[in-house]
């Protein structure tokens, strides 16, 4: 099975890195054009991934139609463009594994069900979890969750995809998986905002906790099975992105809480923290269906610029007391 790899981002670069081990051949589809000659010409991602010697088994290519010759495609784009980028492809009737965390801001609607708007026909699976593209490309240690509804699509794609490091544990909840890597993306900018205003480790901790008891109501009135949530895709990835300023998460919510507006870090910036973009559509969806996500609330109220962070920190800090159950 020849993979094709859509998005030459640090996590696209990477994936591309895993699919090639062996010598096997992957080819990546790239926007930047200093991408592909970087790639192609050096065996390096010097915009995305610096100091990543690439395989030369990975070749990149800007021309989207030449990945029409793969069996498959790892979907990486921004979740904000997985749409209008499936859209120009020729032939999307192929397998694609959706590698990108966010829920489309315009719709509403999760990336398995875009990709079906997009490619109808072509079998969706979802890739998650706890996952820094560096680590992944240099072969450190790795596991993630791989859904999929069709169980032998699944059982292909992750003997194709799995290395000694970089374990595949199948899941057939996409939903349940799509939702743990959107949500925490948005948890990781509160969490960032804790570090960045020094309210130290017990205040972060609470954040992951009560971050996750959001993320287990949002799923779960969202199709999503408990046992995914608290899974790689969702409590793993979300423990990983709320400590490490590797997250462009956590690194956005630390410039905020330094003081710094949210418009102005993310107008600076070369690279996409998707929880920016998530944390509207998620509080929009939360309050049509009756969902409390005060965290979620506070990062949309934060990112908008409705609101300062001592403002929703002493909105946090008042709520009422109640139930850790609930």
């Amino acid at each position: 099975m020849k993979l094709g790899v859509i998005g030459g981002g640090a996590w696209g670069t990477a994936l591309a890195q895993v699919a090639s081990a062996g010598g096997r051949d992957t080819l990546l589809w790239a926007l930047e054009r200093e991408v592909v000659e970087g790639i192609n010409e050096r065996h390096e991602n010097s915009m995305f991934l610096a100091g990543v010697r690439l395989s030369p088994a990975v070749r990149a290519t800007s021309n989207l139609s030449d990945l029409d010759g793969c069996d498959a495609w790892l979907v990486v784009t921004p979740a904000q463009h997985m749409r209008a980028v499936l859209g120009k492809a020729a032939d999307c009737k192929k397998p694609l594994v959706l590698c990108s965390k966010g829920i489309e801001e315009k719709s509403g609607r999760l990336l398995h069900k875009v990709a079906r708007d997009a490619c109808p026909g072509a079998g969706i699976a979802v890739l998650s979890g706890p996952t820094f593209a560096h680590e992944v490309a240099k072969g450190l240690p790795t596991a993630v969750t791989l859904a999929a509804e069709d169980a032998a699509l699944a059982e292909q794609l992750r003997d194709r995809i799995k290395q000694p490091t970089f374990r595949i544990y199948l899941s057939d909840d996409l939903a349940g998986a799509e939702i743990g890597g959107a949500v925490k993306n948005v948890l990781a900018i509160a969490c960032g905002v804790v570090e960045g205003r020094g309210l130290g480790q017990n205040a972060r901790a609470a954040l992951i906790g009560r971050g996750f008891a959001e993320m287990t109501r949002f799923g779960l009135a969202f199709g999503a099975k408990r046992e995914t949530l608290a899974g790689l895709s969702g409590l793993g990835d979300l423990v990983l992105t709320c400590s490490s300023t590797s997250s462009r998460n956590y690194s956005l919510g630390v410039g905020i809480g330094e003081g710094r507006s949210a418009a102005r870090l993310m107008a600076n910036r070369k690279t996409v923290a998707e929880g920016a973009f998530t944390a509207p559509v998620l509080a929009r969806l939360a309050k049509e269906k009756g969902i409390d996500m005060p965290i979620v609330d506070a990062v949309d109220a934060l990112i908008g610029g409705r609101a300062s962070v001592d403002e929703v920190l002493g909105a946090l800090l008042s709520r009422p007391s109640r139930s850790e159950a609930v």
